[in-house]
């Protein structure tokens, strides 16, 4: 649910500036404007809403209905800087621009829903071929399609998501760059909408699962489509995902995280991304498969899910495998989904 016009549209995110240790900060989203949270305090008491005593992001989302509550009483005031108070703060807002920003919150966990948009699964299968999908042989084009439809239906009514994780150790920044390494094969973006858990969840059903959601980021999924499928003598144990999707910086997240309720529908958003300024993926999340409930319902029925965790929703159509032009170093890569900001990550080669 949408929060009143009334109040001020912000994010949270995790900063620093030449070079100094990393620090919390609210986003005025008018302007991305950014102050750190901890220079809000006595702002927040003079509002009536005291900020609770946390140093990072994830452990202001650890205490998250008090938080959003403080954090909204704060941006609201520096809106329109009535007091002494709203004024000191206001003139420590600074561009975001100007500093360096970091992934907006540490997560413990990191869960991913694979295969999660109608149309870019649809497309895989065609752009597959005939037999390389169960069921398949000698269909046509049209038939094939036809075929893939109706199996993302069933999939829909009857199926559940597929799920599957990555370290935190690939987390990198919205304007970091993307590191390839020297045995990279096919390295392959996948813009996602991302889930931040607010609140331990467990075993929650779908009908209550936005109760534990803090908030919106953007994620770009890095996948070596060339190191997707296990080799040799170990080929029967299908994916890898440790050595597809795991090298550093393979996960860019941010710039910041949108609050829930300044997101009026997740399954509504546009999600763009331009490769080189040309335009790869362009879709509504509307497309999901398994929607944002249906994911949380699912994830916590296996997970113990906690606070600051991120679900990535899945890719829309629009990846490297359907161009056949993977990255390669002197790449850039512009991301965006509707609201919560933007990324730009150019590509470079890791030096060995």
């Amino acid at each position: 649910m949408a929060l009143a016009e009334k109040h001020t549209r912000f994010a949270l995110g995790t900063f620093s500036h030449a070079g100094c240790p990393p620090f919390a900060g609210l986003v005025l989203l008018d302007g991305e404007r950014v102050v750190a949270v901890d220079a809000l305090r006595a702002l927040c008491a003079a509002c009536g809403h005291p900020m609770p005593e946390a140093s990072s992001t994830l452990s202001l989302i650890e205490h998250w209905p008090a938080s959003l509550t403080a954090l909204q009483a704060a941006a609201n005031a520096l809106s329109q800087p009535s007091t002494a108070a709203a004024r000191m703060a206001a003139d420590l807002l600074v561009p975001m621009s100007s500093l360096r920003v970091h992934p907006p919150v540490a997560p413990r966990q990191i869960l991913l829903s694979g295969a999660n948009y109608f149309k870019h699964v649809v497309d895989i299968i065609v752009d597959l071929g005939p037999g390389k999908t169960p069921c398949t042989d000698g269909m046509d084009p049209s038939q094939l399609r036809a075929y893939a439809e109706d199996l993302m239906r069933r999939r829909q009514r009857e199926g559940d998501p597929y799920i599957f994780s990555k370290p935190v150790s690939v987390l990198s920044g919205a304007f970091d760059p993307i590191v390839l390494p020297p045995d990279a094969l096919q390295p392959d973006w996948e813009l996602e909408l991302v889930v931040v858990i607010g609140e331990a969840a467990r075993h929650v059903k779908r009908e209550d699962a936005f109760k534990h959601i803090a908030g919106y980021t953007i994620a770009n999924d890095i996948t070596d489509r060339g190191r997707i499928w296990t080799r040799g003598d170990m080929k029967a144990m299908g994916t890898d995902w440790i050595s597809s999707k795991s090298s550093p910086t393979y996960l860019p997240v941010g710039p910041y995280i949108v609050p829930a309720s300044h997101v009026a529908d997740p399954h509504d958003l546009r999600i763009e991304l331009k490769l080189n300024g040309e335009a790869k993926q362009d879709e509504s999340t509307d497309d999901m498969i398994f929607g944002v409930a249906r994911l949380v319902e699912h994830v916590s029925s296996v997970v113990q899910l906690l606070p600051g965790d991120l679900i990535c929703t899945g890719s829309p159509a629009g990846n490297g495998t359907h161009y056949n032009r993977f990255l390669q170093p002197g790449d850039v890569v512009e991301a965006s989904i509707t609201g919560l900001g933007c990324q730009r990550t150019p590509v470079i080669s890791e030096r060995t």
